[in-house]
Formats: C-alpha cells, structure tokens, sequence
C-alpha cells in the first residue's frame, strides 16, 4: 500500500494539483485585497459612502450595535453585507480565472496553427537509397554506347 501512495503521489497530476491549490490561494488573498481596499471603497463612494460589510439584520433583540463585529459579539446577526462582499470577491476571482484560461487556450491555439503550416522536414533517404540515387545519377550523366 505504501508503494501505491508513493506512485499515485509521484504523478504529475497530483503535484500539478497542488501547486494549483497553493497560487489560489495566494491569489485569492489578492482577490480578496482587490475588491475590499479597491472596488469596495470606489463602490462605496459612488453610491454614498456605505460599506457592504457592515449590512446585518439583527436576529436577536440584545444585539444594538452598528458595527457587524461588534453586533455578532451581542448575539446571532444576518450579515448579509458581508455575503455580498464575498460574491463580489467570487464573481471577480471568476472572471480572472476565465480571462486567464481564454488566454492560455488562444496561446496553445496559435502554437498549434504554426505547427500544422510549418513545413515537414523530409528526413534522409537511407545510405543504399542514397547510394542507388548517385549510381542513378553517374549513369545518366555518361554517354550512351
């Protein structure tokens, strides 16, 4: 069994994968960056200075305060805010994801159209072929008898 684990962790799809799941997840902390300090605030502004985060509907009649951390520390709250905050971060990571895998198909599509117009090499004949071909060749060069 172990020397099953060793092969199956040996493929490359598996450490592929893995290399995946780490640069997401640096670049969802980008994504995540993004839209809180840069598209949440321009939003924020153009419609009036409110901040997603903060929305909440108290589910409890102890919570009174403003502030979402806060209201959650009083009792249950719905933060309905904050979910649109993270379906922001999602759409935009999606997109990203969707412009970076169009442009890597448009890549690997214009790689495969110079392959198919560039021309085959003919490769060598054989030496006996190669030979015959010149024996061939001194024959018809010699004046005929």
């Amino acid at each position: 069994m172990l020397n099953e684990f060793k092969a199956f962790i040996a493929r490359g799809n598996v450490m592929d994968l893995a290399v995946g799941v780490i640069i997401g997840g640096a670049f969802g902390g980008i994504v995540k960056s993004l839209v809180d300090d840069i598209i949440m605030p321009i939003v924020g502004a153009i419609f009036g200075g409110f901040d997603f985060s903060n929305y909440f509907l108290a589910l409890s009649p102890k919570v009174t305060e403003t502030s979402l951390a806060a209201a959650r520390a009083q009792g249950a709250v719905f933060a309905y805010g904050n979910f649109i905050t993270v379906l922001i971060n999602f759409l935009i990571l999606a997109w990203i994801i969707f412009l970076m895998v169009k442009g890597v198909n448009t890549l690997r599509a214009q790689v495969e159209r110079k392959e198919k117009t560039a021309p085959e090499e003919v490769p060598p004949p054989p030496a006996d072929v190669a030979l015959l071909t010149e024996i061939r060749d001194l024959l018809a060069k010699r004046p005929a008898v």
